[in-house]
């Protein structure tokens, strides 16, 4: 069943950015009174400025909130799931706390509505326990309670929470808060999720959606593939045109690998030259053959320092998990055993891990 999205607010217009040869107070002001989710000066940063549009257009266009409801009051989580629904959201719910944190690796929810008091257990202690894992600690809490004592209120929120409904709550109210928290959890997770010169995520980030992709794999049965890549010769680009240049290599290959994966695969730096590609629903042939136009795409890239024209080329390594027997990590280690193989074997090439089919890994030209 497709996923309902989150209809935007009547008259959201498209993401503006504002682009000004001045930077005071006065103009930033003007941009946000104007509806900017952006200000950059000149000359611009193109690559921020790039980053900066691609999160308001994803804001727009992203797949629904994620909310999870902590409640033992079944009927009030009806209603609440109901109304939240009705709105676009995917909503979930726990009754029983004891099963609060398998629901949250689950179900990853971006917000979670908390129940103050329940038999045995408050809801502070409950949103404490949430915060014990790292994790979690982007995901705003909300209290629900009939509490309208401040000192209480702010005594709870102080503990382990980031905001407090108080009942009854009106389906407006509800609604407003609620997208509000996720709107906000989402452009700050993805925000600190990103590499700063590739505006790809970063090392621990695209290991969680490996693991969120590889257990999606296990319940639908379907493949997913890893690819661990590196940029041949790195070190030289450095030493030989500055690190300036090699940052534009790193740019452009990620700009190429972004354009030219599809939208559901995932992709991270994973470390200096390194990246990971993470391709749902993809053999390891076809992650082959995928990698491999990227591959002679990047070759054909000219890049230029200090009036040299010079080449890059980029090695590989692809595993895939093709039933339910092999763990994500596992799946990075035949992955970057294949990338070894692939730049042992004269680089500029893909290998596939020796588990999957056949090696269609001698390909390219040694560099």
């Amino acid at each position: 069943m497709q996923e309902p999205v989150f209809q935007q607010p009547p008259g959201q217009l498209p993401p503006l950015l504002i682009i000004s040869s001045q930077d005071t107070f006065a103009s930033r002001l003007q941009a946000v009174r104007a509806g900017a989710i952006g200000f950059f000066t000149k000359p611009v940063d193109l690559p921020l400025l790039e980053r900066r549009l691609e999160r308001g257009f994803n804001n727009l266009q992203g797949g629904p909130f994620r909310v999870l409801i902590v409640d033992d009051d079944a009927e009030l989580t009806a209603r609440y799931q109901l109304v939240l629904s009705n709105a676009g959201m995917l909503v979930d719910s726990v009754a029983d706390p004891n099963n609060l944190l398998e629901k949250m690796h689950s179900f990853i929810p971006e917000v979670v509505l908390m129940d103050l008091n329940m038999p045995e257990y408050s809801g502070p202690e409950l949103a404490q326990v949430i915060r014990l894992d790292d994790d979690w600690l982007r995901v705003p809490i909300v209290y629900l309670s009939a509490e309208t004592n401040a000192d209480r209120q702010m005594s709870a929120l102080l503990k382990a929470g980031d905001d407090f409904i108080t009942k009854p709550i009106s389906d407006s109210a509800l609604l407003t808060t609620v997208y509000a928290r996720a709107q906000r959890a989402r452009m700050v997770s993805d925000a600190l999720a990103r590499d700063s010169l590739t505006g790809l995520l970063k090392h621990a980030d695209i290991k969680e959606q490996l693991e969120v992709e590889v257990e999606r794999a296990r319940r639908c049965k379907a493949p997913v593939s890893v690819a661990m890549i590196d940029i041949d010769h790195f070190k030289g680009v450095n030493d030989n045109y500055g690190h300036a240049c090699g940052d534009n290599v790193i740019r452009a290959l990620s700009n190429m690998l972004r354009q030219r994966l599809r939208k559901i695969d995932r992709l991270g730096r994973y470390g200096g030259e390194e990246f990971v590609a993470v391709l749902p629903g993809c053999s390891s042939e076809d992650a082959y053959q995928l990698l491999e136009n990227i591959r002679e795409a990047f070759n054909a890239l000219q890049f230029s320092a200090d009036g040299h024209q010079f080449n890059c080329s980029f090695s590989a390594g692809i595993s895939a998990c093709e039933a339910d027997s092999w763990a994500d990590e596992e799946l990075l280690e035949r992955a970057d055993r294949a990338l070894y193989r692939a730049k042992q074997s004269g680089r500029n090439r893909l290998c596939l891990d020796a588990g999957d089919a056949g090696d269609a890994g001698d390909a390219g030209d040694a560099s």
